[in-house]
């Protein structure tokens, strides 16, 4: 399978990215579209993977401080699970980090997520946020090489 990496660029592409997140990680637990952003939007780093045609997964990168580097909302289609398509994402959005001076890349991983970032090198932590008053996430991290693109 061919997955091509992009990022939204238009009012429709950015519809279509809000729509995959709020579907993939928040319909089953409230009809709240705006609840799968967040004050990072702006100034984050939004990717979208498409294959046959058809948007198929999605991640985002933003800053908490020029050294440390966070995923959030990396949501895949449930058809597309297990294809590559969540490790296309994260790779890239860890190029991504570590061209942009991080050192350190973390998120928070729903129990069912733990094995894939356990899988790319990350670590437990601990306990992170309960969303919805049952959605479990783990805080999990990954030291980035810092030898990517110096000479």
């Amino acid at each position: 399978m061919n997955i091509e990496l992009r990022e939204p660029k238009t009012a429709d592409d950015f519809a279509l990215y809000y729509d995959l997140r709020w579907r993939i990680l928040r319909k089953p637990w409230t009809e709240d579209r705006e609840s799968s952003k967040d004050e990072h939007e702006s100034l984050a780093v939004h990717l979208m993977a498409w294959a046959d045609n058809r948007l198929v997964g999605v991640g985002r990168l933003h800053f908490n401080t020029p050294q440390e580097a966070q995923i959030r909302y990396m949501a895949v289609e449930d058809s597309y699970s297990g294809r590559g398509v969540g490790t296309v994402v994260l790779k890239e959005l860890e190029v991504r980090a570590e061209r942009a001076g991080a050192t350190r890349m973390v998120a928070n991983a729903r129990e069912n997520a733990l094995s894939f970032y356990k899988k790319h090198g990350y670590d437990l932590i601990d306990r992170a946020d309960t969303l919805f008053d049952s959605l479990v996430h783990w805080r999990v991290v990954k030291l980035l090489s810092t030898t990517r693109g110096s000479s």
